[in-house]
C-alpha cells in the first residue's frame, strides 16, 4: 500500500491532449483508456481543463496565461505506515503539446504528486500551475504544501530555475529547481541505444514512464514517440527518499467503465483480477526484457559489412560457461583470454575480452580488427570473428592447445624443455608470417608487438603469430609509419625513442630480439641487484665480439644443438637489431637467409664502433622507456 497522496496532470502551454496512461501502485493498479465526461467525469478538473468527446484530457486552451489541472480524486497509500518508507510505484502516460504557432510555445506541463487540490491561487507561466508568487512578486511557494514530486516537461528556459534549455525534462522535488534534468530525447534500443533528440512542442504523441524504486530510493523517468517499446536505459535516474516528501494523502480515480455507467458486482470482482493480471504481464515481461539485455549487444550500420565476422554474445557466453575461471587462458595488457567450445560446430576457440569506451575510435579500431579477420596464413593465428557489447569487445580466435611459446623458454606451468630443431622451426615459421604481413598480403602490416608471449603453438607445435591489438595496416607504397610508441620494453626499436613512428623495420628489430631470446632462453630485459638492469642484446654483442657467440646459447640444451644454426640465428639477431633502420634487413632477406638460399653477410669486429653505438643507443632507449612522458595512446608493457 501506499500513503494517500493527490497525482495531477496540469498543463500551462497553448494545448495539451492526454493520451491513455496505465499506473501500478504497491498492490493496486489503474489503467485509463480514456476518460469521462459530463457528470461521470473520473476526474477533478479546475481552470482551462475539459474532457472533450472523444475522451482525451485537454488543459489548456489557445488563450494566453492560463493553466489548467486534472486530478485523481480518489486517495491511495504511498506507505504501508505513517513512519514507513514510500513504496515503489509505477506509471506511463501519453501525452502531445499542440502550440496554436508552430514556432513558440509557452512554458510546458507536469505530472505531480502533491498533498493537495487546492491550486487556486498559484501562478501561471514559469511557476507551472504549482506554486504562486509571494506578495511582494519575489519568491514563490507552493500553493498547499511545500512537500510535492514533479516531472516536468518543459518548453522555455527559465533562468530563475536554471533550467537547463527549451525543451528539456526534469525532476523536482519541493521546487522548481530540478534536482536533474536532461534535453528531451531517449535511448534507441532498435540502433544500439543511440541518443535521439526529441522536441516537446512537436505535436507528436509521445510517452513517459515514470518509475520509484522504493528499495534503491531511486526515481527513473524515460521518454520516447507513442507506439515505441519502453528504451532499456532511462533519460533520467536520480537518487532520492521520498518517504520524507510523501507524507500526506493523495487521490487515484475510478477505473473508467464501458459507457460510463455504474459499476455491476461483478465488474467489481473482475476488476481486481483483470488489474492483478496486467501486474503479473508486466512483472513477466520484465523478466523477459532484463534476460534480453544480458545478452545485448552494439550494433550499429556500419558493422553490416562485417555480418559474417559477428558472433553473437550469447553465443559466446555459452561457449565459455559464462566466462568461468576454469576456462581462463591467460592475463595480457588488453584483456583476459577464455577458451570455449561454439554450440554449433563443437570447435575450440579462445575468445578474448578487451574493454573499449564506445567512443568513435572503436569504429576504426573494429574496422582494423576485421581487415586483420581476412588474413590467411598457416603461421598466423586466425581470428575468426567479434561480438561488441556495452563496454568491452570481444575477439574471437582459433584455439592452441599448446598455449604461448614463452612458457616452454621460461619453464613456467611445468612445460618441457623445447629442442634446438623445435625452436629452429619455431624461428622459421614466425619469420614466415611476419613476411607475409610485410610484403605477401594485399596490404603491409605492421605488428608493432613481436614477442615470445604472442606466438602460439598449435597441437603440432607449429608455431602461430597472434595478437594483433597494436597491428596497423596500410597500402603498399604508403608512408609506412604509425605515430604512437607501442610496444614491449626490450623490443622496441630505438629510433621510436625519437619520432614515435613504427615501420616493418621497427618489426624487425623485434624479430631481431626474438631471435636471441628464442635461442639463449633468456628474457630481453633482465633485472639483478648485482647488476642491476641488464639488455640481452647487450650480452650476445659481447660474446660476438669475443668470438664466443655458442656460449650464449641455452645451458639448458646442454650442447645438444646445431652449432653453426644456432651461430647464424645469432648472428641474424644482431643483425635485426642494428641501431641503424637501413643497415637492418628486410623480412623477404631474413627468410633467404633462414632457408639457406643466401648466405649471411659475415660481421667483422674492424672497429669498436659498432659495439659502442649500439650499447649507447639501447641505454638511451632504456632510460627514455622509463622517463618518455607516454600519451594516453601508448602502450608500453
Amino acid at each position: 500500500m501506499m500513503s494517500p497522496f493527490l497525482v495531477a496532470f496540469f498543463l500551462l502551454c497553448l494545448g495539451l491532449i492526454n493520451l491513455p496512461g496505465f499506473c501500478v501502485a504497491g498492490n493496486e493498479s489503474y489503467t485509463f483508456s480514456g476518460f469521462a465526461t459530463g457528470a461521470g467525469n473520473n476526474l477533478t478538473l479546475d481552470g482551462t481543463a475539459i474532457v472533450t468527446g472523444e475522451g482525451l484530457l485537454e488543459l489548456t486552451n489557445k488563450n494566453a496565461n492560463v493553466q489548467g489541472h486534472a486530478f485523481l480524486p480518489t486517495p491511495v497509500q504511498f506507505k504501508d505506515s505513517p513512519n514507513g518508507t514510500v513504496q515503489s510505484f509505477s506509471l506511463t502516460f501519453v501525452f502531445a503539446i499542440i502550440s496554436t504557432y508552430s514556432d513558440a510555445s509557452s512554458d510546458g506541463m507536469a505530472f505531480v504528486i502533491a498533498p493537495g487540490i487546492d491550486f487556486s491561487n498559484v501562478s501561471p507561466s514559469q511557476y507551472l500551475g504549482l506554486v504562486k508568487l509571494n506578495s511582494n512578486d519575489s519568491a514563490p511557494t507552493m500553493s498547499s504544501s511545500n512537500n510535492y514530486v514533479a516531472v516536468e516537461l518543459d518548453t522555455i528556459k527559465n533562468e530563475e530555475f536554471n533550467d537547463i534549455d527549451n525543451n528539456h525534462v526534469g525532476i523536482d522535488i519541493n521546487t522548481l529547481s530540478s534536482v536533474q534534468s536532461s534535453t528531451a530525447s531517449f535511448y534507441d534500443d532498435k540502433e544500439g541505444g543511440m541518443f535521439k533528440s526529441l522536441s516537446l512542442r512537436s505535436g507528436q504523441a509521445m510517452q513517459v514512464w515514470v518509475d520509484y524504486d522504493g528499495k534503491a530510493k531511486q526515481i527513473n523517468v524515460t521518454l520516447a514517440p507513442m507506439g515505441w517499446d519502453k528504451p532499456s536505459k532511462p533519460l533520467l535516474s536520480n537518487i532520492s527518499d521520498l518517504s520524507a516528501v510523501l507524507t500526506d494523502k493523495a487521490y487515484i480515480p475510478k477505473l473508467p467503465n464501458s459507457g460510463y455507467k455504474t459499476l455491476t458486482k461483478a465488474m467489481e470482482i473482475a476488476l481486481p483480477i483483470a488489474a492483478f493480471a496486467i501486474l503479473a504481464l508486466s512483472i513477466a515481461v520484465l523478466v523477459i526484457v532484463r534476460r534480453h539485455l544480458a545478452y545485448a549487444e552494439l550494433r550499429e550500420d556500419w558493422e553490416v559489412e562485417f555480418g559474417p565476422h559477428r558472433f553473437s554474445y550469447k553465443e559466446l557466453f555459452n561457449a565459455t560457461e559464462g566466462f568461468k575461471s576454469k576456462h581462463l587462458l591467460g592475463v595480457g595488457g588488453f584483456g583476459k583470454v577464455y577458451k570455449g567450445v561454439l554450440p554449433r560446430s563443437k570447435s575450440e576457440v579462445a575468445v578474448k575480452r578487451v574493454s573499449h569506451d564506445s567512443s568513435q575510435g572503436i569504429k576504426e579500431f573494429v574496422s582494423e580488427v576485421v581487415s586483420i579477420g581476412h588474413l590467411r596464413h598457416r603461421n598466423l593465428v586466425h581470428l575468426l570473428g567479434y561480438c561488441r557489447r556495452k563496454g568491452e569487445l570481444l575477439l574471437v580466435y582459433d584455439y592452441m592447445p599448446n598455449g604461448s611459446l614463452d612458457k616452454y623458454l621460461y619453464g613456467e606451468e611445468n612445460k618441457p624443455l623445447l629442442e634446438w630443431s623445435q625452436r629452429f622451426q619455431i624461428i622459421k615459421d614466425v619469420a614466415s608470417g611476419l613476411f607475409y604481413l610485410h610484403e605477401k598480403w594485399e596490404q603491409v602490416v605492421i605488428h608493432r608487438d613481436i614477442k615470445a608471449s604472442n606466438v602460439l603453438l598449435d597441437g603440432g607445435m607449429i608455431a602461430h603469430l597472434g595478437d594483433f591489438g597494436l597491428a596497423r595496416l596500410y597500402d603498399h607504397g604508403t608512408d609506412l609509419q604509425t605515430t604512437h610508441v607501442v610496444g614491449t620494453m626490450g623490443y622496441i626499436a630505438p629510433e621510436l625513442s625519437r619520432t614515435g613512428k613504427a615501420s616493418p623495420l621497427t618489426d624487425v628489430f623485434a624479430f631481431g630480439t626474438f631471435l636471441l631470446e628464442v635461442t639463449c632462453g633468456r628474457r630481453p630485459v633482465s633485472n639483478s641487484v648485482q647488476h642491476g638492469r641488464a639488455m640481452l642484446v647487450d650480452r650476445v654483442l659481447e660474446y660476438w665480439h669475443r668470438g664466443a657467440l655458442e656460449e650464449t646459447v641455452d645451458h639448458r640444451l646442454r650442447g645438444n644443438y646445431n652449432i653453426e644454426e644456432a651461430r647464424m640465428v645469432l648472428t641474424l639477431g644482431l643483425m635485426c637489431s642494428h641501431p641503424f633502420p637501413g643497415e637492418r634487413p628486410t623480412m623477404r632477406q631474413v627468410m633467404q637467409y633462414l632457408d639457406g638460399d643466401v648466405p649471411l653477410p659475415e660481421l667483422t669486429p674492424a672497429s669498436m664502433s659498432l659495439l659502442s653505438l649500439m650499447q649507447n643507443q639501447l641505454s638511451s632507449l632504456d632510460q627514455c622507456i622509463l622517463q618518455y612522458p607516454w600519451s594516453a595512446n601508448s602502450i608500453v608493457r
